[in-house]
Order: C-alpha cells, then structure tokens, then sequence
C-alpha cells in the first residue's frame, strides 16, 4: 500500500509500516502545501494519508477523494507516542474505506 506521512508525522514511523511504500511530504516536495490541496496532489500516487491533523474532517469534504485518510490523535509529535497506535493503526489501514476519515487512538 502506498501511504503518504503529514508533516506532522514523525517521518521515523516509516520504518514501523512494514509492508508499505511509505513517503513523506516532506520527500515529495509538498511542505507547506495546505491539506485540500495536499490530498489532491497525493491522490494520484497515494492511497493511504496519515495525519494528527484532527480538524482535516471537518476542513475537507473528502467525498470524491480516492483515498484513505487516517487521523493519529497523540498528545504530541515524538515517536514514542505512535508506538503504541501501531496495532490500531494496521487494522485501520486494512479496514479503512476510501473518501473517509478513520480516527486511530484516544481523545
């Protein structure tokens, strides 16, 4: 599965998708680009965008995207705080349907 990583991600989380074609935005050259377009620059490469962006559902309307988009709610941006969402996570990126927003974690 390709996935594509927000800049808010820490791009360290690639290592732990294993099995995925993981980039980040930052390697893609997209830093600073704003999510609607974002998701529509990623939309012909990507399948899977990750973000901690918990706003991005009420932002965009991602009816008509091609892509899962799933939400890590972390209290910050240090790896150690994904680790223990990567179970969640797996099964979020083999049950998440496209043109949704799947939140993984806790509030």
């Amino acid at each position: 599965m390709n996935i594509l990583l927000d800049e808010c991600v820490p791009k360290r989380l690639k290592k732990y998708l294993i099995g995925h074609a993981v980039k980040t935005v930052v390697e893609m050259g997209w830093n600073g680009i704003k999510n609607g377009n974002l998701l529509k620059l990623a939309e012909p490469y990507f399948e899977v965008f990750i973000t901690v962006d918990q706003n991005l559902r009420y932002q965009q309307n991602l009816r008509g995207f091609n892509l899962v988009v799933i939400v890590l709610i972390v209290p910050d941006n240090k790896i150690d705080s994904f680790l223990p969402l990567l179970d969640s996570l797996n099964s979020a990126l083999l049950t998440s349907s496209k043109a949704t927003v799947t939140l993984v974690g806790k509030k």
